[in-house]
């Protein structure tokens, strides 16, 4: 029998990067393509290895786990343990649904137990019951679409405020895309304009801020110390909103009237004019799903054509 190494070890290859793109759709966490092929390119090492003198390695438990461990650090990185083990078993969850629903296809349209002869049998036995290529690469795209649509369906339903969305700002020659959380508590407004303020944290954005505004921003009372607004950068898009804490007196919050301020959501686009940004230097989620949190005023208005 002629094995053609190089179609199977693709073929792997390209499995792999799809059960890690399932896995960050489930885990609602996007991971650029780059990533995705070189976590699948490390995933199909194993089949490589399986035809070397190291074969024996292949099938030991302890070497396919150290496999998932570094496909999944080459995609999604480490930033928690309790978030790294999360996406080490969705991966193996993905992995074992698809299997187990290509495996099931195969014997409810291929599998007779009344014609399986003895040979067969042996075979199976010893080697399990041969699957086709042709088949595992047009299943499992249909299992793939079968079990997304079913988890989506088993999903439990949302408040509609909670909801990620995409958020676009513009402050000059500042450009920033967000992935935003709406919030329905988020019941924040400058007094003065009754304009909503949406909270963006701006981590790793540092070097695109001026320095004078990031300082502004991570000490918004200095605007009280100082008594004037008219030295910063952007002094004429700078407003200043009083808030409440539970268990402190009044506080104050920098905000900037931006440029433009687009929000995706559900394939429509929303353009804010009167929104105001108040830029924060804490990151707002520890597992950095989002990025900011909106004002759910923001989208109360008439979506505009979406470009895309």
């Amino acid at each position: 029998m002629t094995v053609y190494v190089d179609i199977i070890w693709l073929l792997n290859w390209l499995f792999d990067c799809l059960l890690l793109y399932w896995t960050a759709i489930i885990l609602k966490r996007r991971v650029p393509l780059w990533r995705l092929v070189a976590g699948g390119l490390v995933g199909s090492f194993i089949i490589a290895l399986a035809f070397t003198s190291y074969s024996a390695l292949t099938d030991n438990i302890y070497m396919k786990l150290l496999f998932s461990v570094f496909m999944v650090l080459t995609v999604f990185g480490f930033i928690r343990l309790k978030l790294f083990l999360k996406t080490l078993m969705t991966l193996y969850f993905v992995t074992f649904l698809s299997g187990g629903i290509l495996l099931g296809l195969h014997y409810f349209f291929s599998f007779q137990v009344a014609e399986m002869s003895t040979s067969t049998q042996m075979g199976m036995n010893r080697f399990g019951d041969p699957m086709s290529w042709l088949f595992v690469a047009l299943g499992f795209p249909l299992a793939w679409q079968f079990s997304k649509r079913m988890l989506d369906g088993m999903e439990m339903t949302k408040l509609n405020y909670d909801q990620i969305v995409t958020v676009t700002v513009e402050v000059a020659d500042f450009k920033v895309e967000f992935q935003g959380l709406i919030d329905s508590g988020n019941q924040l407004y400058d007094p003065i304009s009754r304009s909503p303020v949406m909270i963006a944290s701006i981590v790793g954005q540092e070097s695109h801020i001026p320095a004078d505004m990031l300082g502004l921003f991570e000490n918004p009372d200095t605007i009280l110390q100082e008594g004037e607004m008219t030295n910063y950068t952007w002094a004429e898009r700078i407003r200043v909103i009083p808030y409440k804490v539970v268990g402190q007196s009044h506080q104050l919050l920098t905000a900037i009237k931006p440029d433009s301020l687009r929000i995706q959501y559900d394939e429509k686009v929303y353009e804010v004019e009167r929104g105001l940004v108040s830029f924060t230097l804490q990151q707002l989620s520890a597992e950095n799903t989002y990025q900011c949190i909106v004002h759910p005023k923001m989208l109360t208005g008439i979506p505009v054509p979406n470009a895309s």
